[in-house]
């Protein structure tokens, strides 16, 4: 079986966060939301080139959390 090299390797690592974690955010995408509680960042092992930034979110009060792509989410008012 012959390796391909459609992708150079990767690396993860827990990324910045662009709102305090437990900022409530919404997925601009989908109207999901949810509290804010981590960045995870994929760069390549050479160059150390950014390849995607995800956000993790948990429904307020406790649940099953679900990723996005960062540039989808926004805070959210909570007074709205």
């Amino acid at each position: 079986m012959a390796a391909t090299q459609d992708k150079p390797p990767t690396v993860l690592s827990h990324g910045e966060l662009p709102y305090p974690r437990g900022t409530l955010v919404g997925n601009v995408e989908t109207g999901r939301t949810g509290e804010l509680q981590g960045v995870v960042e994929e760069r390549t092992k050479e160059g150390n080139r950014l390849v995607s930034r995800t956000a993790y979110m948990r429904p307020r009060g406790g649940g099953r959390e679900w990723e996005a792509p960062l540039t989808h989410i926004r805070p959210v008012d909570e007074n709205e």
